[in-house]
């Protein structure tokens, strides 16, 4: 089926060619094996999320799913979204994005809860609040699955990390998230340092990892975070994606999400997908099928209103 315009009113024309489907419901059951669906940022958007989850024909007891982060923010109900991710348990890999990050640093009271957007209120006034933080503080800020050759992460990688280098450095991140929550992340907002050193140590160690892993969009020609730019990508003598970048993981297929703004999903090019199709903005909810070789999309549309700014 042939994809609508996106949530910036572009054509989606521009994409790889490829299966698409918008909305539809694709497989019976009762006729096909496991399936491993890569979904996009969620902020909230818990009821496109049930839809596609329809649409998939997922069961928990066949079909796995791996969910790039950011599953709270934005939208009319993170407290679901939270809850369904949850639930969902050992047929689930959920890694951390920067707004479950933000969210928990209110939570636990490491940052001020001033700017706390009112729909994070109902989590933290549910009676599985405390529930909810200690599953979330338990998840990865980073997957990789040998069989399948995909790695997943919210953001991006640097360049300099091969899919060993990424997952140890996460690890390190997530073993201070669960050890000493408070600690960490009353200290990780900021854009400095800009760039990956290894023999980088503590505070900033943390935080450049964080921000690669969580915050990255684009970077200088030099490797440099460009931790403002929030638009679409940038193709100049002064900037690149992050994923244009000289890397190690060149060779390793990544699907990541937070940049809604990139307008495309698949860059073969570059052995990168990025599933997060601005949802929260009222586009679309997207789920890559990452055991099929063709990659097919599968989408549903926002239940969210296009801001004035994005029409």
């Amino acid at each position: 089926m042939a994809l609508g315009p996106s949530h910036r009113g572009s054509s989606r024309a521009s994409l790889p060619a490829g299966r698409y489907w918008l909305g539809l419901r694709i497989i019976s059951g009762k006729s096909r094996s496991m399936a491993v669906y890569a979904i996009g940022d969620l902020h909230g958007c818990y009821r496109p999320f049930r839809s596609l989850l329809e649409c998939l024909d997922f069961k928990h007891s066949r079909d796995r799913l791996w969910l790039v982060g950011d599953l709270i923010n934005r939208g009319p109900d993170s407290l679901g979204c939270l809850r369904e991710a949850r639930a969902l348990g050992d047929s689930a890999i959920t890694v951390l994005g920067n707004h479950d990050l933000s969210f928990l640093a209110a939570a636990t009271g490491s940052a001020p809860d001033k700017n706390l957007n009112s729909s994070l209120k109902p989590i933290l006034d549910a009676p599985d609040c405390d529930a909810l933080i200690a599953w979330l503080l338990e998840q990865p800020l980073a997957h990789h699955d040998p069989d399948l050759g995909w790695l997943m992460v919210h953001a991006g990688v640097a360049p300099e990390w091969d899919v060993a280098t990424t997952l140890s450095v996460a690890a390190e991140v997530e073993a201070r998230l669960r050890s000493a929550p408070h600690d960490l992340l009353s200290r990780m907002f900021g854009d400095l340092p800009a760039q990956w050193d290894a023999s980088l140590t503590g505070e900033p160690r943390e935080r450049l990892i964080i921000n690669y892993l969580t915050r990255v969009r684009m970077t200088d020609r030099s490797g440099n975070l460009l931790m403002k730019h929030k638009g679409p990508a940038d193709f100049d003598d002064d900037q690149t994606p992050w994923f244009r970048q000289p890397r190690a993981t060149r060779d390793t297929r990544i699907v990541f999400g937070h940049w809604s703004a990139l307008q495309s999903v698949a860059w073969p090019e570059d052995n990168v997908w990025c599933v997060d199709t601005g949802c929260a903005w009222g586009g679309q909810l997207t789920a890559l099928r990452l055991d099929d070789p063709e990659f097919p999309l599968i989408q549903v549309p926002s239940d969210q209103p296009v801001p004035e700014q994005l029409r």
